[in-house]
């Protein structure tokens, strides 16, 4: 079957890419939406060159699109999958979600009005499982933002090793934030997967915008082969 990905860039958008390749589905195009305001509630900020670059690194088109502010938001996801359906033949998209039903239900109701069918293959995971397996799956994941409390900006703009891993669901346990970040506590990027022909290098610096607000502000980016 024909499929698109609703892509973000990071570690959840990646999976349900490496998900559906290893399921057998037939995936024609990374579909991106991308905000040009703070704080979507329905949808991460990704970087356009970023994405640019994980394409190139799977080998997968993709296909973006601008959102300039929330009233604009599911319109602009209806234009996408038409687009996706019309223009590149896809039959199904699959999602990230994990667990925000206010993402699952306007994703599902969007996908239904325009008669594709809809995946969420890490709906309901278990977190802490599920990011132990990214990591010893080969998953090379940068944290590019935190934003809560208990999270160290150490973290930021290096790949996340097994042991960090460990340490971040300790640190969940104890401070009681998500450890796959599912409630915004951080915002990820996945400079290599098995699927990518080629790593992404980043660098950059560690900004403070608040307490317990931390960004990785990007100052370049390198693709290796």
């Amino acid at each position: 079957m024909k499929a698109g990905v609703l892509f973000t860039g990071g570690k959840d958008s990646s999976f349900s890419l490496y998900w559906a390749m290893l399921q057998g589905f037939d995936v024609r195009v990374l579909l991106s939406i991308m905000p040009t305001y703070d704080y979507s509630l329905l949808y991460h900020r990704p970087l356009e060159k970023l994405l640019r670059m994980q394409s190139y690194c799977l080998g997968i088109p993709i296909h973006l699109k601008p959102v300039r502010n929330e009233g604009e938001e599911l319109s602009v996801l209806r234009e996408l999958l038409i687009d996706a359906r019309d223009k590149y033949g896809v039959e199904a998209v699959f999602t990230g979600a994990l667990l925000s039903d206010f993402q699952r239900i306007r994703f599902s109701m969007i996908l239904e009005e325009v008669g594709l069918k809809g995946y969420n293959p890490l709906w309901r995971i278990d977190q802490e499982k599920y990011l132990l397996s990214l990591v010893r799956e080969g998953f090379e994941i940068v944290l590019l933002s935190i934003s809560t409390y208990g999270l160290p900006p150490r973290y930021l703009g290096r790949v996340i090793t097994e042991e960090d891993a460990v340490e971040i669901i300790r640190l969940s346990r104890r401070y009681g934030f998500n450890p796959a970040f599912e409630g915004g506590e951080a915002e990820t990027f996945v400079s290599y997967m098995p699927l990518y022909r080629c790593r992404i290098a980043l660098r950059g610096k560690i900004v403070k915008k608040a307490p317990y607000e931390y960004i990785y502000s990007i100052e370049d980016a390198e693709i290796i082969h």
